[in-house]
């Protein structure tokens, strides 16, 4: 209500102030209506003539009207006799005395219009400092200060960076027991910075240290100091420590750091700005002449190539803890976490739903788990089942269901042939993540279909045998659609992209070509600038570059080679993927295992990816590669 009353308050003024200026400067005077200004030999020779009807006289103006009607003025010089004059000549004169402005109107007037514009001024900065009193108040910082009213976030309410947590607690427990680390003569971490993807909870567990800790807590995003106005995120940065110091020991916790922590000199122009303005001065307040007793100071980002080396090294930011994607047991913990004011049915089993999402962060869980809770409430349930966290997840991986799209019978078909390649290649090639799903449903802005596999577990190292496995599932679908329909489409435009890709990471990256050797070819690197523009430097000649192409286009046509023979060797299998799909539409792992059980599938047996194993007809086929699948001594 307070600010309401203010800003109505403003807009009056600055309604007054416009028609103040309009009635001084553009309203004309009460009176006569002025029409036409005459000179004075004018004025006399119309008088001499007759044609006066009447005037007004005010010291070095007359005003009059002709007896035409005309309406003029005329300025003379301060002559008494010129009443008498006319009065003989039959006009009709009246005389005004002189107006004696007070000298205070006199200094108002003249000083009118530099109140108008310290006005207007005060307005417009009003409007863009967001109101609220924060006029001339641009050097104060917007840090949000946390007393008593800290965060209910608590460290229960974060799960699955266990070893972020334990690095956080130890600053908690010096800012409670300093006495206790002083005696070993150990020096608190001044600033701690969390690294990470986006939404893998960096804010979050920050939100946490300020619900744990029993000592102030100032929250402000990095965007916040820079201002237009040159100079002022810098007081803002001294005025954020003025403040600090006042209540030390306290936390400082700023997120989005790279806002004003961007490589210096990386601009196109000039390099001293006013973000590197900024910049400095948070450099001399971590670790300038004025040493900070009790102020830790917490920062997140998730781009810490572009942050500037001196932020980084110790003395400033002495801790990086990484915050990363979680692991399975992570999943499975984060999910219990936003599940845990759920009604959730007996049926959901977390555990599958944490092996369904592999590379899921917080977030994506967190909005998996919502997902899930809208549609039970939208099917009128009274719980949250299984069906609705599958299908979330569908809804997160691929977007939803898009079921006003219409497909022809003739392309259902193609699509169904596509998907069930993927499925059949990827269930006869050793060392391949098992299928859990094979779906026809267009869903989100491009998928007419989908494949999805998942890993038993997670992974942190891929070897040769498993990328070329992948590439060999990416193209099974351009395949099946040359086997079965004779011809190809625009369907395999992302699935050739990603097997492009694998194979030029292979020869470029791993060094996995036995013709080019172990070397990494090609020098990445990003235009700090530019964000993530990334700029490749080749380090190798024509020669090299003529033979790279090469080695891709060998290992896509070998892998080609593989599929092809694979589902050429097993086409009712794909004709009963294919068929069924089309009845259902949706088809589950046990369901695709099922229906390939119905072939000759006993001759294939589990296989290692590094090759100990017994060779059966389709290893035997993959053994003719030897520079794909390389024999073992």
């Amino acid at each position: 209500m307070n600010r309401l009353l203010k800003n109505l308050g403003l807009y009056l003024i600055f309604i007054v102030l416009v028609i103040s200026m309009v009635n001084t400067f553009f309203s004309p005077q009460e009176g006569i209506k002025v029409s036409q200004r005459l000179s004075f030999s004018s004025f006399l020779n119309a008088v001499e003539s007759g044609l006066v009807k009447e005037v007004i006289i005010e010291e070095n103006l007359v005003k009059g009207v002709m007896k035409d009607g005309t309406v003029f003025t005329v300025n003379i010089v301060n002559d008494p006799s010129l009443p008498q004059m006319l009065a003989k000549k039959g006009i009709k004169v009246d005389v005004e005395p002189p107006v004696k402005t007070p000298w205070w109107a006199q200094f108002f007037s003249s000083l009118f219009p530099t109140l108008l514009l310290i006005g207007a001024w005060i307005f417009i900065l009003y409007h863009m400092q967001g109101g609220g009193g924060k006029v001339m108040s641009f050097g104060k910082s917007r840090a949000k200060l946390f007393l008593d009213n800290r965060p209910r976030v608590t460290f229960r309410d974060v799960a699955g960076i266990d070893e972020a947590k334990e690095e956080l607690r130890e600053v908690i427990d010096y800012l409670k027991n300093p006495k206790k680390y002083q005696r070993m003569g150990a020096r608190v971490p001044k600033g701690i910075l969390l690294l990470g993807p986006p939404g893998t909870g960096k804010t979050l567990l920050a939100r946490a240290v300020a619900g744990e800790a029993e000592v102030p807590f100032f929250s402000v995003s990095g965007s916040d100091f820079v201002e237009m106005f040159v100079g002022v995120g810098a007081a803002r940065v001294r005025d954020l420590f003025d403040q600090a110091r006042r209540h030390a020991p306290c936390i400082i916790f700023i997120d989005e750091i790279d806002a004003v922590g961007r490589h210096r000199g990386a601009g196109l122009g000039g390099g001293h700005d006013e973000r590197e303005q900024t910049l400095n001065q948070l450099l001399v307040e971590m670790d300038g002449f004025d040493i900070n007793q009790g102020i830790i100071l917490i920062a997140a980002t998730n781009r810490p190539d572009i942050l500037d080396p001196a932020l980084l090294r110790p003395g400033r930011f002495d801790r990086h803890i990484v915050v990363d994607k979680p692991d399975l047991k992570g999943r499975e913990e984060i999910l219990k976490v936003h599940a845990r004011d759920k009604p959730i049915a007996p049926d959901v089993d977390l555990k599958v739903i944490a092996r369904r999402t592999p590379g899921f962060v917080g977030a994506d869980l967190a909005n998996l788990v919502n997902e899930a809770a809208l549609l039970a409430a939208r099917r009128n349930k009274d719980k949250i089942t299984m069906e609705e966290f599958e299908e979330a997840i569908d809804r997160v991986l691929a977007g939803p269901e898009r079921k006003s799209r219409l497909i022809s019978e003739k392309e259902k078909r193609i699509i169904a042939y596509h998907e069930a390649g993927h499925a059949l290649v990827a269930k006869m090639l050793p060392g391949v993540d098992p299928v859990h799903r094979i779906s026809i449903i267009p869903r989100g802005h491009a998928a007419l279909g989908y494949t999805l596999q998942l890993p038993t577990e997670d992974r942190y190292l891929t070897t040769k045998t498993e990328l070329l496995n992948r590439i060999a599932v990416l193209l099974g679908g351009r395949v099946a659609e040359k086997i079965v329909f004779g011809d190809v489409t625009t369907g395999a435009q992302n699935d050739l992209e990603r097997a492009t890709a694998i194979a030029r990471e292979m020869i470029c990256e791993y060094g996995m070509s036995e013709r080019l050797g172990p070397l990494t070819l090609g020098k990445k690197h990003r235009q700090i600038f530019l964000g993530k523009d990334i700029v490749e430097d080749r380090n190798y000649s024509e020669e090299v570059a003529y033979a790279i192409d090469q080695e891709i286009r060998q290992l896509i046509d070998k892998c080609y080679s593989i599929a092809e023979k694979i589902i050429v060797e097993n086409m009712d299998k794909l004709e009963r993927l294919a068929k069924t799909l089309l009845e259902r539409e949706v088809l589950e792992g046990d369901e695709i295992d099922k229906i390939i059980e119905g072939a000759n599938w006993g001759e294939t047996k589990e296989v290692s990816p590094l090759g100990e194993k017994k060779e059966t007809t389709i290893e035997k086929e993959l053994l003719k590669h030897p520079n794909i699948f390389p024999k073992p001594a």
